[in-house]
C-alpha cells in the first residue's frame, strides 16, 4: 500500500487514442473505418434566427475558481455550458467530486474534462478499497496530471483539484492546459479569469475566514459573469473543511448575486472620491510651488 494515503501510479500513463477513451493498455488490432462526410447545414431562411453551426464541440468557455482559507477550501465556478454562440446549457455543473473530500473544477472541452473526471474517479475509488482510505488531494491532483500531460496533445481542458485532507489540510492545485502541476494558494481559470485577474490579485489576502473566503469566490465569479460573454448562469459554490462539504448557489434571479462592478453607483465605485482626492492632490501641489 502507499504511504499516507498516496495511489500508486499505474506502469504506464494513460493513453487518450484517437477515440477519445483512455486506455491503460493499447487495442490488440486498429481498424480503420472512413465515415462520409457530413452533409452542409441548410441556410436560414430569410428572417428565421441562425444560431450557429450544432456541430461545434460543447465548450466550458467559463470562469472557475479556488481559495484556500484558513480551515478549508472555497471552489467557485459559473454555469454557462456554450457551443460556439450558442448557450447549450444555463445551469451545468463545472465542480464535481473526485472523493468525498477532493473535488474538481472544469474548464475547456466539455467532453474532456467529464472523461478525465470519471477515469480519476476510478482510480480513487480503487485506491480506496485496496489501503482502507481516502487520497489524499496532492494524490489526486498527480493523477490529474499524469493524464492531462500524458494525452496534452489531443485534449483541451484546463482544471483546478482543491480539497482537504487530515495529512496536509486545505490545499490548491493548478493544472493547466498542457498538464503541468502547481500548489497555490488560490488559482482561476476559464476565458472569465482574464476579466478578474486584477480585482483577485487584488482583494486576495492569506489568512481569511471562512466567510470571507465564500464572500471574496462569490464576488470574482459574479464580475467575471458580468464581462465575459462565455461565463454566465448562476454562480455555484462549494466549501471542503475538515467537518465536511457544503454546496451551495447564488443567483441574479434570486437577488443573491453580489453586485458588479457595472451594477454600482459613481459612489459605490468610488470615483466620486477619487476624485476629490486628487482634486485636493494637485492643489496640494499648487500651493507648495
Amino acid at each position: 500500500a502507499a504511504p499516507r494515503g498516496e495511489v500508486t501510479a499505474p506502469s504506464h500513463s494513460p493513453v487518450l487514442p484517437a477515440s477519445g477513451r483512455v486506455s491503460s493498455h493499447p487495442p490488440p488490432h486498429t481498424h480503420t473505418h472512413t465515415l462520409a462526410a457530413p452533409a452542409a447545414m441548410p441556410h436560414a431562411a430569410p428572417g428565421s434566427y441562425d444560431v450557429g453551426d450544432y456541430s461545434l464541440p460543447v465548450s466550458l468557455g467559463t470562469t472557475i475558481m479556488a481559495v484556500a482559507y484558513d480551515g478549508g477550501v472555497v471552489l467557485g465556478a459559473d454555469s454557462r455550458t456554450s457551443t460556439g454562440s450558442y448557450v447549450a446549457n444555463k445551469v451545468s455543473d463545472k465542480i464535481v467530486p473526485l472523493t468525498d473530500n477532493v473535488w474538481m473544477c472544469r474548464s475547456g472541452s466539455a467532453a474532456d474534462t467529464q472523461a478525465i473526471a470519471s477515469y480519476i474517479v476510478n482510480y480513487l475509488g480503487q485506491h480506496t478499497l485496496d489501503v482502507g482510505r481516502q487520497a489524499t488531494v496532492k494524490a489526486a491532483a498527480n493523477l490529474v496530471m499524469g493524464i492531462a500531460y500524458g494525452n496534452k496533445d489531443m485534449l483541451s481542458a484546463g482544471m483546478i483539484v482543491a480539497g482537504w485532507d487530515k495529512y496536509d489540510g486545505a490545499s490548491v492545485w493548478a493544472i493547466p492546459m498542457g498538464g503541468s502541476l502547481l500548489k497555490v494558494p488560490y488559482a482561476i481559470g476559464g476565458s472569465g479569469s482574464a476579466y478578474i485577474t486584477g480585482y483577485v490579485d487584488h482583494y486576495y489576502k492569506a489568512g481569511m475566514s471562512r466567510d470571507e473566503c465564500l464572500a471574496f469566490v462569490r464576488g470574482a465569479v459574479a464580475h467575471a459573469m458580468s464581462r465575459d460573454g462565455s461565463s454566465g448562469g448562476i454562480c455555484r459554490t462549494v466549501v471542503i473543511d475538515s467537518s465536511g462539504v457544503t454546496r451551495e448557489f447564488v443567483s441574479e434571479s434570486k437577488g443573491t448575486l453580489p453586485e458588479t462592478f457595472g451594477d454600482l453607483s459613481r459612489e459605490g465605485r468610488g470615483i466620486e472620491a477619487a476624485a476629490a482626492k486628487a482634486q485636493a492632490s494637485s492643489a496640494a501641489e499648487a500651493m507648495a510651488t
